[in-house]
């Protein structure tokens, strides 16, 4: 079946389109929604911060209204790229360029993962290419489609959402989310996310502790946060 225009897969031609981007928008709901075009209602807004004893910080504020926080303050600038891991088996090129990878009956715990593109500067990487792959809750990568694959671009101020799932153990492997991160004619940053408290991570050789999200469990689902430097 030929492809719609939105599902068209990764060219160089549409990566360069992808450098002009709006601001990401996203709504956080159950998952189950093959579009996530269509329901982009939230709008990013300033959260402002609060001190010592209130229970929310202004990240998680934002979080629980489902709208992406600007770009934190950056440190003393020295900030170290992130690791480069193995691509693994079962990558597959010319994904289709979305954000919501909940689609086609996809079912699992849902997992909405946060976070910006920086340089080691920290400055936003504008127009960033992520193209993200995974394991279904089972623990099976569709290596014949694009279920639970796909790709986006930061927007201006380098932010990302993916919406997904928790991925399954695969054998041999503890629990990790695959990823491409490239800056806008750049080199391949070739990675993994993984979860903290998996027991799998100790006994993982492939495991980086530097990789590591943040994560936190929201309802029946959980929300994940990590940000990716590139030289």
């Amino acid at each position: 079946m030929t492809p719609s225009p939105d599902d068209a897969g990764l060219t160089r031609r549409r990566f360069l389109e992808g450098s002009a981007l709006v601001p990401i928008v996203l709504v956080v709901g159950a998952c189950g929604s093959d579009d996530d075009t269509g329901r982009a209602a939230a709008t990013a807004t300033a959260a402002s911060g609060t001190a010592g004893t209130q229970a929310r910080t202004s990240a998680e504020a934002a979080a629980e209204a489902g709208v992406l926080q600007a770009t934190p303050p950056c440190d003393d600038g020295d900030d170290d790229t992130s690791d480069a891991q193995t691509e693994g088996p079962y990558y597959t090129p010319n994904t289709p360029r979305r954000s919501n990878l909940v689609t086609g009956g996809v079912r699992g715990i849902p997992l909405l993962v946060t976070g910006d593109v920086v340089d080691t500067r920290c400055r936003p990487v504008r127009g960033a290419l992520l193209d993200f792959w995974q394991a279904d809750a089972a623990g099976q990568y569709d290596n014949q489609g694009y279920r639970l694959r796909g790709h986006q671009f930061a927007d201006a101020r380098g932010r990302y959402a993916l919406r997904t799932i928790v991925p399954g153990l695969y054998p041999g492997r503890t629990r990790h989310i695959h990823v491409k991160v490239q800056r806008p004619h750049g080199t391949i940053l070739t990675t993994q996310l993984y979860f903290p408290g998996e027991p799998r991570n100790r006994s993982d050789s492939i495991f980086d502790s530097s990789l590591l999200m943040d994560i936190s469990r929201v309802g029946n689902g959980r929300r994940a946060r990590f940000r990716f430097v590139l030289s």
